[in-house]
């Protein structure tokens, strides 16, 4: 492989296995959705608690870990991540602690749960705090984050994988609004929508290194279901979808002018697009694409909270 991947030896302190298995750097995709949250509700002049502000961002980390650690438990027990010869480590193809010894099956689905259980103590507390509707949307994000890879529900593999993530990450600012004021903010909805779009392309884009290992274990996504050249397609799509609503969301009110900036990263989704279309059947070549597809994704919502603090303290 291009980049080392793990071994026992290099992981034989446990602790430091077990957080490494939860694929941290990766874990900033949850991380930025509950930023822009709490950012999109301070702009709209509400007041922030701190301990629960917190205690959101705590939970979104584990949830996002959690779900991590399951998806390679149950992507080991399908057999797609051992027969994936394709893939661009550490970018698709699951961590490979459980492919190259570091842990076994049953530790990850023991550690998976018990990083479930903890957001739903910290969730039960937030809820006690903000209200019931709390309750079902942490419902809802838990059975999405599970049944994304576990059976029987499988969702990724039923073609619904990208739908799954567009509303899990589009739930995330939402709830994390809900625990500030009480309420659900359908406007903080649109606000993060984009947001939700380029996480799905990030998945979406993955898809390809792990194609012929996906359909050989029946984990049919579309990327899977589709011709690869037609497949391609649905990348700039997604792009073209997110990016086109935040001007729409500026000129409509929702966001303050500064937040263009927060446009700046399309640059690299045109490019990643660009670089998928010429080699959507050459894995090895997406490394450079995918690279692009997390920055574009993360420095989108990095810059939009920044605009929301400044719009905020310019008085809108």
């Amino acid at each position: 492989m291009d980049k080392a991947e793990p071994t026992a030896e290099q992981f034989s302190n446990p602790v430091v296995a077990y957080l490494a298995a939860t694929r941290p750097p990766f874990i900033l995709a949850s991380v930025i959705p509950i930023l822009l949250g709490l950012a999109f509700i301070y702009y709209q002049g509400n007041p922030l608690n701190g301990i629960t502000a917190v205690l959101t961002l705590i939970a979104g980390i584990l949830l996002h870990a959690g779900v991590n650690v399951l998806n390679d438990y149950y992507d080991a027990l399908n057999g797609t991540d051992e027969v994936n010869t394709d893939r661009v480590y550490p970018f698709t193809g699951g961590s490979r602690f459980i492919q190259n010894g570091v842990l076994s099956r049953q530790e990850m689905l023991g550690f998976g749960l018990g990083l479930m259980l903890a957001v739903v103590i910290i969730g039960a507390y937030l809820v006690t705090q903000a209200g019931n509707g709390l309750f079902w949307l942490g419902v809802a994000g838990l059975l999405l984050g599970w049944g994304y890879s576990a059976p029987p529900l499988r969702l990724n593999s039923r073609g619904l994988g990208e739908l799954a993530v567009l509303v899990g990450f589009g739930l995330i600012p939402l709830g994390t609004g809900y625990v500030q004021t009480g309420d659900f903010s359908w406007q903080l909805l649109l606000v993060t929508l984009p947001l939700a779009l380029l996480t799905t392309n990030l998945l979406y884009i993955n898809q390809f290194p792990d194609r012929k290992a996906d359909i050989a274990a029946g984990k049919l996504h579309w990327v899977a279901r589709l011709p690869v050249h037609t497949a391609r397609w649905g990348y700039p799509l997604i792009a073209l979808l997110a990016w086109s609503i935040l001007p729409a969301l500026i000129l409509a009110g929702l966001l303050p002018s500064l937040a263009f900036i927060a446009a700046l990263p399309v640059l690299l989704s045109i490019k990643a697009a660009r670089i998928l279309l010429r080699h959507a059947d050459q894995p090895r070549c997406l490394e450079t694409a995918i690279r692009m597809t997390i920055v574009a994704m993360l420095a989108h919502g990095a810059l939009l909270s920044l605009a929301l603090l400044l719009g905020r303290a310019a008085g809108g």
